[in-house]
C-alpha cells in the first residue's frame, strides 16, 4: 500500500475508534478500501444463525482453537478493518487488547446481511485471501443459499480463492476439518431487503 493510502487508512482508523454511529447502525464500523463501512444492526436470524454456527463448531474443535461471533480483525498494511460474523482461530490469537491479526484465522463464515450482501460477495472475497484467510463460508439466509472458497493461490498478482463450491441450506458443509451442518440455519422471512 503507498503513502497516501496507509494515511487515509490512519485517519480513517482514529476516526472508527471515536466514532459512535447513530441507530440503526451497529456499533462495529469496518474500513475496507478506503471506505468507513457502517453497518446496519443484524436482524435476530442473522445473529442467530451466526450463533448457530459457532455451537455447531466448537464441540468440533482441536483443544485451544475456538469459533466466536466476536472479534475485529485488522491488517493496516491492506488497509482492511474487519468483522467476520464467526471466527475460527486459536484462543490465544484473541489475547490481545488490538484487533486479531487475520493470518491468525483457520476460517472466517459471514452471514449475508440483507443490507448489504455485496460487503460478503464482493469486497469480503477479494480481501479475504489476500489477508491469509484459508477458509471462508458465505451463508446467504436470503436465498438459502451457500458458498465455500479455499485454496489461496495468486492469480494476476494477487491471492484470491482457488477452490469454490456451492451449497444450499439442508447440506452439510465440509469447512476444514470441520462440519457446518446448514439445515439447523434459519432464513430471512421477508425476502431481500
Amino acid at each position: 500500500m503507498n503513502a497516501a493510502k496507509r494515511e487515509i487508512y490512519r485517519h480513517l482508523r482514529e476516526f472508527a475508534e471515536h466514532f459512535t454511529p447513530p441507530a440503526p447502525f451497529s456499533s462495529h464500523v469496518e474500513i475496507s478500501d478506503g471506505h468507513l463501512i457502517m453497518m446496519m444492526s443484524p436482524a435476530g436470524r442473522h445473529d442467530l444463525a451466526a450463533l448457530r454456527i459457532e455451537r455447531q463448531l466448537q464441540p468440533q474443535l482441536p483443544a485451544g482453537v475456538v469459533a466466536t461471533t466476536s472479534g475485529d480483525i485488522e491488517d493496516p498494511e491492506l488497509g482492511q478493518l474487519r468483522r467476520p460474523d464467526v471466527l475460527v482461530l486459536p484462543e490465544a490469537a484473541m489475547d490481545t487488547d488490538v484487533p486479531i491479526s487475520p493470518q491468525a484465522l483457520f476460517a472466517a463464515v459471514e452471514i449475508v446481511s440483507p443490507s448489504n450482501p455485496e460487503n460478503d460477495y464482493d469486497s469480503k472475497l477479494r480481501h479475504y485471501p489476500r489477508l491469509g484467510i484459508p477458509h471462508y463460508l458465505i451463508i446467504d439466509p436470503r436465498d438459502g443459499t451457500c458458498v465455500h472458497y479455499w485454496a489461496i493461490t495468486v492469480k494476476s498478482g494477487a491471492p484470491e480463492y482457488a477452490a469454490r463450491v456451492p451449497y444450499a441450506f439442508g447440506d452439510k458443509i465440509p469447512l476444514g476439518d470441520w462440519i457446518v451442518d446448514t439445515g439447523e440455519l434459519p432464513r430471512y422471512q421477508d425476502g431481500p431487503r
